[in-house]
């Protein structure tokens, strides 16, 4: 059994799950046209407010979280100390009016020869061919580049795009000869990109390498983007997924070389469709590595792709992989390793997506926490032997501040990101609505599903600079003149993630660790023995005993 830390209601913040809430206290459906109000959908709009408890000044409030049960992230508890600091930025002292929260540097870096900056280590999952990442792609795109945070482009962007042209030379080079979907996603990143912070990764599977993608980019582009590999994600083990409503799109998307089911040049499966028995078709991404039979193929595989990713420009490689087992997770951190890779993400089971068959998204690979407790075991392996380890992000089922900080302290010091998908999501959604509700002329333009404001969002205000808590921040960035191209759905994710940084400050602060590479496993304990024991972080009441006793026999 795993402890279930969230209940659809939360008094003390005032908070209320639609559906049934998961471990990271998202919904396990998460709608676009939701009206509230989990704590991530509420934090898009009041930010830092919602650290704290609400209804200040007539209530007090206590932690209910105070049972552990099974293993999970949520079974790990964070430590704190009375005394001492760490890491204060230079000019700053040990004094108590600069060992303060909002001091913390949460600033990091990742990369092997040529390193990315980043403001907060956060990322956001690879938003690929779904229709949410297309609908909703400038609020999530411009909402990671002002907070200075690498935003993953994910598979398939080319190949589902109608207006793209792919010709059907077998060379890859020049085998592109538009590709408007992605070349929107990228300068959308890039125009707002503010002194160098940030990414825009763009991810290759089986039909992106076919068609050509990397040559694209690469001439296109050059070291504007980095090159991800793609290995799986933590949601299922088979490829991508889509849904088609439309026949004649069903029929381009076979043609243009994908898996479709069911399979629309079949004559019996048109019958079906025109007579309404069959309303869609599944797209589907192909399975890669089939060709391979050992691990010693799998790694000359590997290096030939990472080399020639490099050779036709790539300074920045990385690889993203799944919830498999631990024969594939030795692989990806060695392998990746060896190659000089600038990032390694880790998509534990756990995590979730738009279209994944949904009994296997629940019954397949490795948790998240298991598998990033032994990531962190087979990095110290390598690491004991003089190698310079691959820089990690780890991902699945993440939502809140406090995911952040244990999942940076268990792969501490390999991890320098933390990687979240659905929950990013929420502020795209949510400013959308808000936009289109204020602005009934542009609603199907910005994707908007309500008529009005419902009184979830009233309790705020009725306009973008009552709503939101960050729009000034944003606003001193981009300029008073900008404001007006900046969907409000980017305003939403900048104030989400702000909560989500001060919370980190706050945490971090009580750790007495003021600039993130000071992150240790010592920093977090394990609520259970079993926890521990999966883990290898102590037990709460084993932490420091041994000193403590020595403070008490001396």
């Amino acid at each position: 059994m795993v402890e279930m830390r969230f209940s659809k209601n939360n008094d003390a913040l005032g908070t209320t799950n639609r559906g049934n809430p998961t471990e990271a206290g998202l919904c396990t459906l998460c709608r676009a046209d939701c009206q509230g109000r989990c704590e991530t959908w509420l934090s898009s709009m009041v930010g830092r407010k919602l650290l704290y408890p609400r209804s200040f000044g007539i209530i007090t409030s206590g932690a209910n979280n105070t049972t552990h049960v099974g293993v999970s992230y949520n079974s790990l508890r964070i430590q704190g100390y009375a005394y001492g600091s760490k890491g204060l930025n230079e000019g700053l002292t040990n004094d108590p009016d600069d060992c303060i929260f909002p001091n913390v540097n949460l600033e990091t870096e990742f990369g092997n020869e040529m390193k990315t900056k980043i403001r907060m280590p956060l990322m956001t999952g690879a938003l690929g061919s779904t229709l949410v990442a297309e609908k909703y792609w400038d609020s999530f795109a411009i909402g990671g580049a002002l907070c200075g945070i690498p935003v993953v482009i994910g598979e398939n962007v080319v190949g589902v795009d109608r207006e793209s042209e792919i010709s059907d030379s077998r060379e890859k080079k020049g085998k592109i000869k538009k590709a408007p979907e992605l070349e929107r996603r990228i300068n959308g990143y890039l125009r707002y990109v503010q002194d160098g912070y940030g990414a825009i990764i763009v991810q290759l599977n089986v039909e992106d390498t076919r068609n050509g993608v990397a040559e694209f980019v690469a001439e296109k582009y050059g070291n504007k983007c980095i090159i991800e590999l793609k290995w799986g994600q933590g949601a299922k083990d088979i490829g991508g997924e889509i849904q088609v409503k439309s026949l004649d799109y069903a029929l381009f998307l076979k043609k243009r070389g994908y898996v479709v089911d069911p399979n629309p040049e079949v004559p019996e499966v048109q019958k079906a469709f025109e007579n309404g028995s069959i309303k869609s078709f599944a797209r589907h991404s192909r399975l890669g590595g089939t060709n391979l039979d050992s691990v010693e193929q799998v790694r000359e595989d590997f290096m030939s792709s990472v080399e020639y990713l490099r050779s036709i420009g790539f300074k920045r490689v990385t690889l993203k992989t799944g919830s498999y087992g631990m024969e594939e997770l030795a692989m990806a951190i060695k392998f990746a390793t060896d190659a000089g890779l600038d990032l390694l993400t880790i998509d534990g089971s756990g995590g979730g997506t738009g279209m994944s068959p949904w009994n296997m998204m629940q019954s397949w690979g490795v948790p998240s926490i298991n598998l990033h407790s032994k990531a962190h075991e087979y990095a110290d392996i390598l690491s004991a032997k003089g190698q310079k380890v691959v820089d990690m992000s780890f991902a699945g089922g993440f939502a809140l501040e406090d995911h952040i900080f244990k999942a940076m302290a268990l792969g501490a010091p390999y991890t320098k990101l933390i990687c979240m998908g659905r929950a990013i999501m929420i502020p795209g959604f949510l400013g959308s609505n808000i936009q289109g509700a204020i602005n009934p002329d542009i609603k199907a333009k910005v994707n908007g599903h309500w008529a009005e404001l419902p009184k979830t969002v009233l309790t705020q205000g009725s306009t973008a600079k009552e709503i939101f808590a960050g729009y000034f921040d944003v606003e001193k960035i981009v300029g008073q003149d900008e404001m007006k191209n900046i969907p409000y759905g980017a305003i939403a994710f900048y104030t989400m993630a702000d909560k989500l940084a001060c919370g980190m400050q706050q945490l971090m602060a009580g750790a007495r660790k003021f600039s993130l590479n000071q992150i240790s496993r010592n920093d977090i304990f394990s609520g259970n023995r079993e926890t521990e024991r999966e883990t290898g972080i102590p037990h709460v009441s084993e932490v420091n005993n041994e000193s403590a006793k020595k403070i008490l026999n001396s």
